[in-house]
C-alpha cells in the first residue's frame, strides 16, 4: 500500500463520522507493532493539509514485561516532530506474577487503557486514536457472537464519559493485508510484542477462523465488513457522506 492510499482511507474515515475537529489534540496510542506504527504516518501526514487544525502526541504504555526496546519508535517521533512519552508500569508483573491470571486480556485491556488515558488527560489530549483496521473491526464481531451471543462492534468514535476523552479508529476502512505491504514497504520500526500470551489468544482463534472462512468462501469478510457499518448498530454515529459500501468498493 502507498502513502498516498493510506491518506485516503484514513482521510474518509475521518470524514465520514466526523472523527477530527478544529483544535484537537490526539494522542496516538503507540504499541510498537506495524497497526499503530502505520496510524502514526496516517495522521502525521494527514496533519500537513487537512482542512481542520489538529496536534497529536503518541504514547506507549510499557507493561513491564522486560526488554523493550523502543528507541527506534522514539526516532521515528523525533523524524515526525511528534512529542513521544513512555509510560512506565508494572502491569505485566501484576498480571502473571501477583495475581497468576489464566486469561489475562480483558484485565491487561483495562488498566492498558486507564494508563494511556491518564496519560493523555495530563498531555492536554481530548482525543485518542487506536490503530483498529478492517480485520479487528471484523473480528470483534465474530467475537461477540460466538462468546456473547451479540451482534456487537467497536465504533468509530467512543466518547468516555469518566475522562472526558473520546477514542477515534480512523483506520477502520483499511486492510490489514494492506497495513502489512505498508510496513514493508516503508520499512516500520515494529517493536516485537513481549507478552507470553501474544498469539494464544481468543481473538487469534477468530483471526484463523476468519481466514478460513475467506479462503472457502471468497469475498467473505467484504460481507461481513458491510453487515457491521452498515447494520444500525446501537452507539455507531451515522455516516454523514457517501455511502460507505461505495466507497469502499472503490478501493477494493
Amino acid at each position: 500500500m502507498k502513502l498516498q492510499r493510506l491518506y485516503s482511507l484514513t482521510r474518509q474515515a475521518i470524514d465520514h463520522y466526523h472523527l477530527i475537529e478544529d483544535g484537537d489534540h490526539i494522542a496516538v496510542g503507540i504499541s510498537g507493532g506495524k497497526d499503530s506504527l502505520t496510524l502514526l504516518y496516517a495522521l502525521q501526514g494527514l496533519k500537513q493539509f487537512y482542512p481542520k487544525q489538529f496536534e497529536l502526541s503518541a504514547i506507549t504504555v510499557d507493561l513491564g514485561f522486560g526488554e523493550f526496546d523502543l528507541s527506534p519508535v522514539k526516532e521515528l517521533c523525533e523524524r515526525f516532530s511528534v512529542p513521544y512519552t513512555i509510560v512506565s508500569t508494572e502491569i505485566g508483573k501484576i498480571l502473571f506474577d501477583t495475581r497468576e491470571e489464566s486469561n489475562p486480556c480483558a484485565l491487561c485491556a483495562k488498566l492498558r487503557k486507564g494508563a494511556l488515558n491518564e496519560a493523555a488527560i495530563k498531555l492536554g489530549c481530548n482525543k485518542i486514536a487506536y490503530a483498529h483496521h478492517r480485520e479487528d473491526l471484523i473480528e470483534t464481531m465474530l467475537l461477540s457472537l460466538i462468546y456473547e451471543g451479540r451482534f456487537y462492534a467497536f465504533s468509530p468514535s467512543t466518547y468516555l464519559d469518566r475522562t472526558g476523552l473520546t477514542v477515534i479508529r480512523p483506520m477502520i476502512y483499511v486492510k490489514e493485508a494492506d497495513v502489512i505491504g505498508f510496513k514493508n514497504k516503508y520499512d516500520l520500526p515494529v517493536c516485537k510484542n513481549p507478552c507470553p500470551v501474544d498469539g494464544h489468544t481468543k481473538r487469534e482463534y477468530v483471526k484463523n477462523l476468519t481466514k478460513t472462512l475467506e479462503r472457502e468462501n471468497p469475498g467473505v469478510k467484504d460481507r461481513l465488513f458491510h453487515a457491521i457499518v452498515d447494520g444500525n448498530i446501537e452507539g455507531w454515529p451515522e455516516i454523514l457522506s457517501k455511502p460507505t459500501t461505495e466507497v469502499i468498493k472503490n478501493h477494493e
